[in-house]
């Protein structure tokens, strides 16, 4: 398919689909998984080789893969809130706040 046909699936011009490809921009999970769709791939597809995505050698021995995380509607609500916080500063604040929860639950 060329980039310019998944740019029209997309809502995208060509040149936006060139700078995710090229990974000038970065793409958010919600446009990860339409391009997914479209393609007709899993969209694990894109993480091939990738550490706890693809329950390699970094993956937690307990608990859901990122993947599972990710294609449920928690994680995908939760992925798409998080990218839409501009501020770093309040995105390190986020995300501390989940690991000492995390921690928490683990001291427990």
């Amino acid at each position: 398919m060329s980039q310019e046909k998944l740019g029209d699936l997309l809502g995208l011009t060509f040149q936006q689909v060139q700078k995710y490809e090229k990974g000038v921009n970065r793409i958010g999970a919600g446009r990860l998984y339409e391009v997914a769709r479209i393609l007709g791939v899993p969209i694990d597809f894109f993480y091939e080789g990738v550490g706890a995505a693809s329950g390699g050698a970094n993956a937690p021995e307990s608990g859901p893969s990122v993947m599972e995380f990710v294609s449920s509607g928690e994680g995908m609500q939760l992925s798409l809130a998080f990218m839409r916080i501009r501020d770093p500063k309040v995105r390190k604040r986020v995300l501390d706040l989940v690991k000492s929860l995390v921690e928490e639950e683990t001291e427990q």
